[in-house]
């Protein structure tokens, strides 16, 4: 299959399961959808309605890689992975976090350890056994960077890593750890294995981020193409969250005193009426209907463009 030309801007999503059926659903959603190339199962795609651009799937480790490297401008995977990259703020840039793919990644230890609830017992737990047997407590997990950093803010030191590579709650059972950090949803399998979340052993809540490489080459054609980009989604988000109030104009003092409490609360004008966020469109259509105005329609835009883009002027002060 042909490379993408190197003047396109390069996008990588996931190539397999939900993560990647939910970014599809994203990206239409926002007015892009995926067309993949070579059938189902191809690895190349474009996004239709976005020229210049190129998908890639990969998996989802592959793209947090791919964005330190700057193989890839852009990409979308979790939160997790773009952590334990080690490359987040230097080489890679987090552009908005997309409310789906969530996960947390947590320390658990065995139910059995009855007296064992937060990351202060667990130290406790870490130094006995070395004082005991001279045998340093054996942490299994897939996230290295992420579990020395959180042990040694809670002062957890006596502790080795047993790095892992499948199946990382069955460590404890099978004698190969005394407890792991993992990611999961909804803890039904650490509860399968025998195991629990520590009070305080959250380290990471996870979710899917778009974000974008600081290390690629950006050419202007290939920055036009991520504006367009981020203008898409960063209106079809805005909209998600507003509606539009518009009524029959009376055109008196009596309506533009109301009108302008609700801008002075946080509303903005529009050529017919207000806009406001959803949350607050009964109580401001309540107070136009008290002041006599109406009837009031409240309605969902599609998407809400706004002049400024923060996050790509964001991303452009960082890669230029």
């Amino acid at each position: 299959m042909s490379e993408p030309p190197k003047s396109d801007l390069i996008i990588a999503i996931p190539s397999k399961g939900r993560l990647k059926e939910q970014v599809e659903e994203w990206l239409a959603d926002c007015g892009l959808p995926l067309a993949v190339s070579g059938g189902a199962r191809g690895y190349m795609a474009n996004l239709k309605g976005l020229d210049g651009a190129q998908v890639r799937l990969l998996s989802a480790g592959d793209i947090a890689d791919a964005l330190a490297s700057g193989e890839v401008h852009m990409g979308v995977t979790g939160e997790d992975l773009l952590q334990e990259s080690g490359a987040l703020d230097t080489r890679v840039m987090l552009l908005r976090a997309l409310g789906f793919g969530r996960a947390d990644l947590v320390v658990a230890v065995p139910k059995s350890w009855l007296d064992v609830e937060t990351m202060a017992d667990l130290e406790e737990v870490a130094h006995d056994l070395l004082a005991r047997t001279g045998r340093r407590m054996r942490v299994a997990t897939k996230y290295l960077v992420q579990t020395r950093s959180f042990f040694a803010r809670h002062g957890v030191v006596d502790y080795r890593i047993i790095e892992s590579g499948g199946a990382t709650e069955g460590a404890p059972a099978s004698g190969a750890a005394e407890l792991v950090v993992d990611i999961t949803t909804t803890g039904a399998t650490l509860v399968a294995n025998g195991l629990k979340v520590l009070a305080d052993g959250v380290i990471l809540k996870s979710q899917a981020q778009l974000a974008a490489s600081l290390k690629a080459a950006w050419s202007p054609g290939q920055l036009a193409a991520a504006e367009r980009l981020l203008r898409a989604v960063e209106a079809r988000a805005a909209a998600l969250t507003s509606s539009t109030l518009i009524w029959p104009a009376a055109g008196d003092a009596a309506e533009a005193a109301v009108v302008d409490a609700l801008v002075a609360a946080g509303a903005s004008r529009r050529p017919h009426g207000l806009m406001v966020a959803t949350t607050r469109a009964a109580e401001a259509s309540q107070a136009l209907t008290a002041a006599g105005l109406g009837p009031v329609t409240v309605s969902q835009p599609d998407f809400v463009f706004e002049v400024e883009c923060p996050q790509f002027s964001s991303l452009k002060q960082r890669v230029l």
